[in-house]
Parts: structure tokens; C-alpha cells; sequence
């Protein structure tokens, strides 16, 4: 069967744009393909710098043909309708039609129109000059005096069609003037001459000949391999790096590995610095002494043709560029270590954070308030956490991050050890960005620990309140992450905290206090009722100054608490989206989350994930699985007879109006398993709960063989459902099993 060829050759297309490019073209073809009836065997899509190309296989020759039957009105309809009829069906007369009887309808006209289908090449003339002048680049441009908008100036178009072994066809159609043809070129320095090419066998052969590796993967393939064999040559490693490669792949057509070297002494800057520095700049690739584990004064640069000096002159192009970045590098790095980390602290007061959340400096503040108030709880010292927490934002203010913010944080541990910090407080100044991602470690030093919980809590707080939380794919300040971070920190440490706990509603409220602190007027101590007291310190509160609307404390701090309430109830319930997020990804089941959160104080999310899991074993047992049966009958039989009556039957039971032998066992072994489940769950032993939960699985069995629920007594009735309701609370002991699904 037949293949097409198409090929868009250009000026140079970004290399940021032309994986996605590649993509766009091979769906936007192959799916017009599909819609006109020319399904085909296969198809790739390729990207050079000048060229977007792509190769179907295994397509027809031509459409199928169509028939296909239209009904029309009625023997004797008004001649309008006729008329519409023959107008739609393309017919001259009514004699070329048919008629068909209806047993209900009687007699009616039907149009059979036989339409036969049309060449490929025909299909295509038609569909590609539409998707090119459509194609859907992030950025475009207009040249000359056309009206055509593509990424760079577009100057040819391959457009071939044929099956092996034959001459192909060129499939005819012109955009914007630029007629499709079998003609092409290669490299534009090394073989700049035009070539004609039939299909896609020929077509890369040809391109390879005139120095264009027209395969993405392959060109990756020897950047990387003759990059590690350059390097293995001079006694060193590549430092791989998946996202450079895919950026150098896509600038080059015929890649030339080649090393060049700057001077030792640019080794006393950080390995990172350095990286970030060639990186950024000249899109190399750095090398490693594996005798030293440090960077070596050696770095691998990619060309774009083979120079008739080896390629010396590109080399020691690039090495005076380096020189010259890590120079300034250099001067940054001296620079900064000048002034201490402490020093910078004070510019903070003039760069703001949020407009509604305060200045950096604010927020500093609130962070070490709350690293302070964590610290014991993760077995972190309270003066290093304070220490870290107050120096660990100081790199933002370094000349090295101002060049390279990705290397904020790890700056800040370098400039930390430099001043003879202590090591946690280094530490800690990196580790509290952790995790940024799901393939992220996350810190596990208690003090960074420390830092970290809280200034991804006091972001999440912050934000929440003054309104600003994700909505739908939209979270530009990231909070999504920060509360995974708060997760992953949390079950991977193994940490006991309350999210709803004390330490985040002082903050909280904290917080609050100072985003109304404009609107109010200045009291003293004494406005603050025991509540707000047991919140915060007497330190807090005069330094926070509590300022109200009018001296009716009891309705602003209401208004305050309220706000608290809500953030931090919010919050939670923001907490356990993310924990089921983070759950389902490691195979747990999401209804399990839901049915444990909804239980009352299940803020501690290390006791919640161990008590889903705990029930996750249970229910995969017959004893789980019938329990859970006889509690939704339960469940069932009570919403009906509630719905019914207008009314609640709520436990306990009235022991005298237990007549039946199933239903006094079933009334006491829940007395049983609830006095048994509460111990349990008080001591976190999670087993031992469903343990005691799997011995209410025979009583309720039996209680629903043997007794009648809506006995004809009303009391007797009332009591068994209330007795239902009593099976419900006993399993409310360990998760709100009406939230359980399958």
C-alpha cells in the first residue's frame, strides 16, 4: 500500500517547540485521515531544527465508495417539501427516486446517492494546507508581504505519495505560494545544495548524505554516546543531564561532540555554580573527576558541522564565553560570602511577599514563631530551629541565586557552612524547600524538619486566609505541592501532628490578627478572653497589639475565632484531598480516606493513614466483608423506616423490649465491641480494633435471620432500629463505613 511523505522545511524552529510540534503534526494528519475514511498501517513523525516532518505508511489509494439512502416525504407531499427533497439528494426529478412503502407511513421517496470516493492524494491536497495555516505553535510570526504565520519563515514543502517500488507522486497544493514538490535540502552549511527525494527510506538516506540526522532519538543517541566515550577518553564522566541533551538534540542536525577546558582556579566555586553557569549560557555539558567526585575543569560542547580545523575554533569560542560567565560567577560567589547570612535580613522589610500577606520579612517572622512551636514535636532543638528558620530565606538576597534562583537553598547551605553555622542549621537551609516534587527526597534532620513544616504550613495558612486556594487545574502559588510536602514529611518521618492542633491555630490566628491589624483600633491585654490568651503568649499578644472596630471584644473575637475555625477545618479537608492523592498513588483506596476523615479530631495524619490501612486488612477478610453487608442492611432499613416516620431512631436501646434470643446477643456484643474498640483506638492498636469490630459480624447474621425489624408493636419496632443504629456507632469508632464504596 501506499505512503505519504510530508516534509515543512523552515528557518531554525525553537527547540523548546519541537517535540510538542512533532506530536501536533503526526494527531492533526493522520486524525483528518481517519475522519475521511483512510485509515492507515502506521505513522512517525520527525523534527530537526529547519524541518517538521512525518511519514504515514500503509495508506489506500483512494476513499472507499459511498452509498447512501435518504429518505424523503411522502407520495403527494406539497411541492415544497418535494422540492427541499430533490435539492438535498441532488436529483433532477423525482424519476430518480425511489419508492418505499410503510406499513404505519404509507408510501414515501427515497434518494439513493452513490458517491464515489476520491483519490488519497486529493484527500490530502486538501486537508494539509488547513493544517498548516492552523498548525498550533506557542509563538508565530508573519514575514514578507504573505499571510501565513508559522514558527520561522517557511520555505519549502515535501509532499510525495506512492507505494514501494514505484515512482512516488507529488501531491500538488501551494500555501501562501509555496508549492509542494519532491525537492528539499540538507545541512545549511555542509551540503546547502537542493536534492529531490521519493519517500521516507530515501528521504532520510538522502538527508543523512547531505548531514541532517533527520531522527530525534538517534541524534540523542550520539550526543550521548560519543559525549561518555570523549570523556572516558580524558579519564573523566559525564555529568548526565536527560533535560540538556533534549535542548542540544534540538539544535543541532548533524551533532559534533567536542571538549574544551577552563582554568583550575574557577574550581574553588561550587560544583552547582559552576553547572548552572555553562549550562545556562553555552548549553554544555559539565565532566566529573571520579578521583576527587568534584567537577573537572573540562566541559563537552555540542556543534553543528564538522570544521575543517577539527573544530578548534568553536572550542576556543566557547571556552572565552565560559571564562568570562565563570569569572562572574566567581565575583558573585566572593561577594556574597563577604556579608553574612544575618546581615541581609533587614532587606527584607522592603520586599514584599504578597501584597495581602505582608512583607518577607513578616513572613519570616511567622515562619520562626512556628519552627519554634514545631520543634519539640519533631525532636528538634528549639534554639537551632529558631536559628535556621530565621536565615534560611538569606540566600534569596545572594548574587549567586539573583543569577540562578534554581540554586536557592543550596546556596544558602554553602554560604551557612562558610560562616561556621551549626551543620543542622546548613542543613536545614537547603532541606526546608524539600520536597519540590513526588520523586523528591524529603528532609529527615530534625531541625530541617522543623523549617520545612513550617514554612509550607504558614504558605497554606497564608493563603487560605485571604482567599486565594486552588481552583479546578489552576494553582499558581503551589499549594497543592506544599501540602504534599506537608504529607510526605509528616508519614515518612513517622511524626505525630495535629493539623488542626494547637501550633496551627496560634498561627492562624496569628496571622489573622495581623492581616486586621489595619482596621482596628490599639487595647491592651486585657481585651484578649481566656481563649485567645490560651492561644497565644502574652509575648504574642503584646507584640501583635490585638486591634478592634469598637470595644465589643466579645463579637471581634468571635469574628476572629470563627475565621480560624474555617481556615483550619478548610484546611484539613484540603489535607485529605492531597492524602488521598498521595494514598491512591501507592495502591491504597480513596473511600477509605473519606471514611476515616469524616470521624470527628482525625487531624493526626499518621494515625489516620494507619487506621485506613488497618481497615483496608479488615474488609479484605469474609469477616470484613460481611460485616460491611450486614451494615449497610442495617444502614438501609433504618434510612427507609426514618424517611418514613419523619424522625431519627437513635440508640441505646431499652434492654426490657429485647424479646428475641439474636437480638439480646446482638445488643450485647455491641455494648462489647464498643467498650473493646474505644480501649483499642485510645491505645492507636488499630489491629485490636478490627479485631474486636470482626466479632459483631455473627450477632448481626443472626440477628437478621431470626428477628423481624418492623414488628407490628411500635415499641418493639422503634427498639430494633434503634438497636441498627447501635450497629452504626460501634462501627463509628473506626470510620464512617456509609463512606465505604464497592
Amino acid at each position: 500500500m501506499p505512503d505519504l511523505l510530508l516534509e515543512l522545511f523552515s528557518e531554525e524552529i525553537p527547540a523548546r517547540m519541537q517535540a510538542q510540534a512533532a506530536d501536533a503534526l503526526k494527531k492533526l494528519v493522520t486524525d483528518a485521515l481517519v475522519e475521511r475514511g483512510l485509515l492507515y498501517e502506521g505513522a512517525k513523525a520527525f523534527v530537526t531544527p529547519r524541518r517538521l516532518a512525518l511519514a504515514v505508511h500503509g495508506l489506500p489509494g483512494r476513499q472507499a465508495d459511498q452509498r447512501e439512502e435518504k429518505k424523503g416525504p411522502r407520495v403527494g407531499a406539497p411541492e415544497q417539501a418535494v422540492a427541499g427533497f430533490l435539492k438535498a439528494a441532488g436529483l433532477a426529478s423525482l424519476d430518480q427516486a425511489t419508492i418505499q412503502s410503510d406499513p404505519k407511513k404509507g408510501d414515501f421517496y427515497v434518494a439513493v446517492v452513490e458517491k464515489p470516493g476520491r483519490a488519497t492524494t486529493e484527500v490530502v491536497a486538501e486537508i494539509v494546507p488547513d493544517i498548516i495555516r492552523k498548525f498550533p505553535w506557542p509563538k508565530s510570526m508573519r514575514w514578507g508581504s504573505g499571510t501565513l504565520r508559522w514558527v520561522r519563515p517557511l520555505h519549502s514543502i515535501v509532499a510525495t505519495f506512492g507505494a514501494e517500488g514505484d515512482e512516488p507522486e507529488v501531491v500538488h497544493f501551494s500555501v501562501d505560494g509555496i508549492e509542494a514538490s519532491n525537492v528539499t535540502r540538507g545541512h545549511r552549511f555542509m551540503a546547502a545544495e537542493p536534492f529531490t527525494v521519493k519517500r521516507l527510506d530515501d528521504w532520510m538516506a538522502k538527508l543523512e548524505a547531505a548531514k541532517v540526522v533527520a531522527d530525534r532519538d538517534r541524534r540523542k543517541e550520539i550526543i550521548l554516546n560519543d559525549a561518555k566515550d570523549l570523556a572516558l577518553a580524558a579519564g573523566l564522566e559525564l555529568v548526565e543531564d536527560e533535560g540538556l541533551l533534549d535542548e542540544v538534540c534540538g539544535l543541532v542536525e548533524w551533532p559534533v561532540v567536542l571538549m574544551g577546558s577552563f582554568e583550575a582556579r574557577f574550581l574553588d566555586i561550587p560544583d552547582e555554580v559552576i553547572r548552572a553557569t555553562i549550562r545556562a549560557n553555552q548549553k554544555c555539558f559539565v565532566l566529573k573527576d571520579p578521583k576527587t567526585g568534584r567537577l573537572a575543569n573540562r566541559f563537552i560542547l555540542i556543534s553543528n558541522l564538522v570544521a575543517s580545523d577539527g573544530g578548534k575554533a568553536i572550542v576556543a569560542g566557547n571556552e572565552r564565553v565560559i571564562r568570562a560567565r565563570l569569572s562572574d560567577a566567581k565575583f558573585f560567589w566572593d561577594t556574597d560570602r563577604l556579608n553574612g547570612l544575618a546581615s541581609r535580613m533587614p532587606k527584607f522589610q522592603s520586599i514584599t511577599f504578597h501584597e495581602k500577606l505582608g512583607s518577607q520579612a513578616e513572613r519570616i517572622e511567622r515562619i520562626v514563631r512556628l519552627a519554634k512551636e514545631l520543634a519539640p514535636k519533631v525532636g528538634a532543638p528549639v534554639a537551632l530551629a529558631e536559628e535556621a528558620a530565621l536565615v534560611a530565606k538569606a540566600d534569596l538576597l545572594t548574587e549567586v541565586v539573583g543569577e540562578f534562583p534554581e540554586l536557592q537553598g543550596l546556596m544558602g547551605r554553602y554560604y551557612a557552612q562558610g560562616e561556621n553555622l551549626p551543620p543542622e542549621v546548613a542543613a536545614a537551609c537547603e532541606e526546608h524547600y524539600k520536597p519540590q516534587g513526588p520523586n523528591d527526597r524529603v528532609p529527615i534532620a530534625p531541625v530541617s524538619v522543623a523549617v520545612a513544616l513550617a514554612d509550607k504550613i504558614d504558605t497554606l495558612v497564608g493563603f487560605w486566609a485571604i482567599d486565594e486556594k486552588p481552583t479546578g487545574s489552576k494553582d499558581p502559588y503551589a499549594l497543592r505541592r506544599a501540602a504534599l510536602g506537608v504529607i510526605r514529611i509528616v508519614l515518612e518521618n513517622g511524626i505525630r501532628l495535629k493539623l488542626a492542633g494547637r501550633a496551627v491555630e496560634r498561627h492562624c490566628l496569628a496571622l489573622l490578627i495581623q492581616l486586621k491589624g489595619a482596621e482596628f483600633t490599639k487595647l491592651g491585654n486585657e481585651v484578649f478572653s481566656s481563649k485567645v490568651q490560651e492561644l497565644l503568649s502574652a509575648e504574642e499578644r503584646s507584640s501583635l497589639a490585638l486591634r478592634m472596630v469598637d470595644a465589643d471584644k466579645s463579637s471581634t473575637e468571635q469574628m476572629l475565632l470563627g475565621q480560624m475555625d474555617k481556615i483550619v477545618s478548610d484546611l484539613l479537608a484540603f489535607f485529605a484531598d492531597r492524602l488521598k492523592v498521595y494514598l491512591r498513588d501507592r495502591g491504597a483506596r480513596h473511600d477509605l480516606v473519606d471514611a476515616v476523615f469524616a470521624l470527628e479530631g482525625q487531624d493526626d495524619l499518621l494515625l489516620v493513614v494507619r487506621r485506613v490501612e488497618a481497615l483496608a486488612a479488615f474488609l479484605a477478610t469474609e469477616d470484613g466483608k460481611n460485616l460491611l453487608a450486614g451494615y449497610r442492611r442495617a444502614v438501609n432499613i433504618l434510612r427507609i423506616e426514618e424517611k418514613k416516620d419523619g424522625r431519627a431512631f437513635a440508640g441505646p436501646t431499652v434492654a426490657a423490649l429485647l424479646k428475641e434470643p439474636a437480638e439480646e446477643h446482638l445488643a450485647a456484643a455491641i455494648d462489647d465491641v464498643k467498650a473493646r474498640v474505644s480501649k483499642a483506638v485510645a491505645a492507636e492498636d488499630f489491629e485490636a480494633a478490627m479485631t474486636a469490630l470482626s466479632d459483631l459480624r455473627q450477632p448481626v447474621d443472626a440477628f437478621f435471620d431470626a428477628v423481624t425489624v418492623n414488628d407490628v408493636d411500635p415499641a418493639l419496632r422503634e427498639n430494633r432500629l434503634k438497636l441498627l443504629d447501635e450497629i452504626r456507632a460501634a462501627t463509628r469508632g473506626i470510620a464512617d463505613f456509609d463512606r465505604i464504596e464497592g
